[in-house]
């Protein structure tokens, strides 16, 4: 590698990386873990990869200019490989929010973009000093904000709806492709794409962040508190004879009489596991670390241990029935993660 590649890596790599780093410090939540960002880049670069086939096969397919492909075709085909992985991230439930949405969105993005420089830096052995300034801080923010912005849609219109629905995913992907494809169809002046970038993509995060930090403070508060009276409920036995309750163990009566118990038993520890995540993020938001330890690990042990007691039949016709939200287990999820 010589001294001139040395220089000008930095310009095409780092502007990105850096303002992912700064998303994750103005999440006051700190709802996104270091691994997780991990995971977001080593995906998006492995996406990278697999578009530079995807991309390769297509023009030979489609005998497309490389000037109309990118203009027309690469932008949804390349979203639509980042979105399938956003999808398997919403699909397990570790994406709860707007915000760690956004971030993960753009860690995927950000990956695409780095090992996409990486290989333009093996392409060419004096690459040219301009062209990586507008890849670096244009195209790379490019492919973080379009992937965010898919996230972002995705979240807000699955908050907005309980019943999940393939079509809430379209409008999203519409937008990145736009986005991507509106930059690509600027090329020809490059300068221009890349300021309205840096301008327009902090504005719009800023707007995103406080928004979703507003409507978590909110949710949190209110949620914690419907909790609390459900597990008052349960600990005073007061659950069994409302409607719900009885509804829920006429379903696990089926099952077995001691399934009855298991259910409720479940039903407790999962809220109690719940009440614990949403008391973290609220002292989160006051600046306070939270360290859970082994009390934590031993309730999910007994939590899982319940789950295999109870039975995968069970739990599936009972499932649908707990109503246990998105942003619950993803909740679930992160404390758990906190407490290994």
């Amino acid at each position: 590698m010589t001294a001139h590649t040395l220089l000008i890596a930095p310009i095409g790599l780092l502007p990105v990386l850096l303002y992912l780093a700064l998303l994750l410090q103005l999440d006051s939540y700190k709802l996104v873990s270091l691994p997780e960002i991990l995971e977001a880049l080593v995906a998006g670069a492995v996406i990278a990869a697999v578009a530079y086939f995807v991309n390769g096969r297509a023009i030979s397919a489609l005998h497309y200019s490389l000037h109309a492909y990118s203009n027309f075709v690469a932008p949804f085909a390349e979203e639509s490989l980042k979105a399938a992985f956003m999808l398997i991230m919403f699909a397990r439930n570790r994406l709860g929010f707007m915000i760690d949405a956004a971030i993960v969105g753009f860690g995927v993005g950000a990956g695409f973009a780095v090992a996409e420089n990486i290989y333009y830096l093996t392409l060419y052995p004096q690459p040219p000093f301009g062209v990586f300034v507008i890849r670096g801080l244009g195209t790379a923010l490019m492919h973080g904000g379009a992937t965010c912005i898919f996230g972002v849609m995705v979240q807000s219109l699955t908050e907005r709806h309980s019943d999940p629905n393939p079509l809430y995913y379209l409008p999203g992907l519409a937008a990145a492709v736009a986005l991507h494809g509106l930059y690509n169809y600027f090329q020809g002046t490059p300068l221009l794409a890349t300021v309205v970038m840096l301008v327009a993509l902090p504005l719009a995060l800023l707007l995103v962040f406080n928004k979703s930090e507003h409507k978590i403070h909110t949710w949190l508060l209110a949620d914690y508190e419907s909790h609390e009276h459900l597990l008052a409920e349960i600990r005073a036995g007061r659950f069994a004879q409302s409607a719900a309750g009885r509804f829920m163990l006429d379903i696990a009566r089926k099952f077995g009489a001691s399934v009855m118990a298991d259910v409720l038993a479940y039903i407790q520890l999962h809220t109690e596991l719940v009440m614990r995540a949403e008391k973290d993020s609220l002292a989160h938001e006051k600046g306070v670390t939270v360290h859970e330890g082994r009390d934590v690990r031993e309730m999910f042990a007994q939590l899982h241990a319940l789950e295999k007691k109870i039975g995968r039949t069970a739990m599936l016709a009972i499932w649908p029935h707990l109503h246990f939200s998105r942003r619950e287990l993803f909740e679930l999820h992160e404390l758990e993660s906190q407490a290994r």
